[in-house]
């Protein structure tokens, strides 16, 4: 058999074996992505819990449902800024629910709405009245201080990135570390209600699409070395 299909064949399996080790990692990635499905549904499956109730460990309270009963201090809302929705530019409502004897505010993500600068909003227009609420909603964390992702917007009290150090500063009294986000329906177009936030889409993205595209590549690899080899050691016969 000639060199060059000895050369040809090697590469192929190289190849090949190059394209299994993808499709191994789109399976690895896509098992991954279901313990974190399955561990996001299980916090969101879990019955509510007061917001004081929580522990302060934030890195565990992603996704767990929380209540709180307030009033909103609508002169101290935050808006975080540069957040699409649909591809359209926008801001989350912020705003502070004080709770009746305790010093501490909860930070409450009210919902979207549309900014065409990504900062830029009528705030007063959101206002959704002063009667006593109680919020039912799912738990971002809140870092307690400053980060290199803590970009101060051009309004006032308002933040790309924000952190428990700059809220308590803007709201002026100290606030739980996270963000709860207010669930429930929105108001009609006209309403003062904004577009709620929705949790993450929990699917397994195209990990396993991925997976079966490698493997099949791998096998056109070897298959194509094969079919290669085999019409080399079948040149010399065939010329004699």
């Amino acid at each position: 058999m000639r060199r060059r299909a000895w050369v040809f064949a090697g590469i192929a399996i190289a190849v090949a074996a190059l394209f299994v080790r993808l499709g191994v990692w789109q399976l690895d990635r896509l098992a991954w992505r279901r313990t974190v499905n399955a561990r996001v549904q299980a916090r969101l499956d879990r019955p509510p819990v007061d917001a004081f109730a929580l522990p302060r460990d934030t890195a565990q309270l992603r996704y767990r449902r929380a209540t709180v009963t307030g009033r909103f201090d609508w002169a101290r809302e935050i808006v975080l800024t540069s957040r699409t929705r649909n591809g359209s530019p926008g801001v989350w409502l912020v705003t502070p629910l004080r709770v009746a004897g305790r010093d501490t505010a909860v930070l409450v993500v009210r919902g979207w709405v549309y900014a065409p600068d990504g900062e830029t909003v009528d705030r007063a227009r959101w206002h959704e009245g002063d009667t006593t609420v109680a919020i039912d909603g799912f738990v971002l964390p809140l870092a307690d201080t400053p980060s290199p992702a803590t970009f101060p917007g051009r309004t006032p009290r308002a933040y790309r990135q924000l952190d428990a150090m700059n809220a308590a500063r803007d709201v002026g009294t100290p606030v739980l570390p996270l963000l709860l986000v207010q669930r429930g329906d929105s108001a009609p177009d006209g309403g003062a209600t904004p577009p709620r936030l929705v949790p993450p889409r929990l699917d397994e993205a195209n990990h396993q699409s991925y997976a079966i595209q490698w493997f099949s590549f791998a096998t056109m690899a070897l298959v194509s070395a094969a079919l290669f080899v085999r019409a080399e050691r079948r040149r010399p016969r065939e010329g004699s």
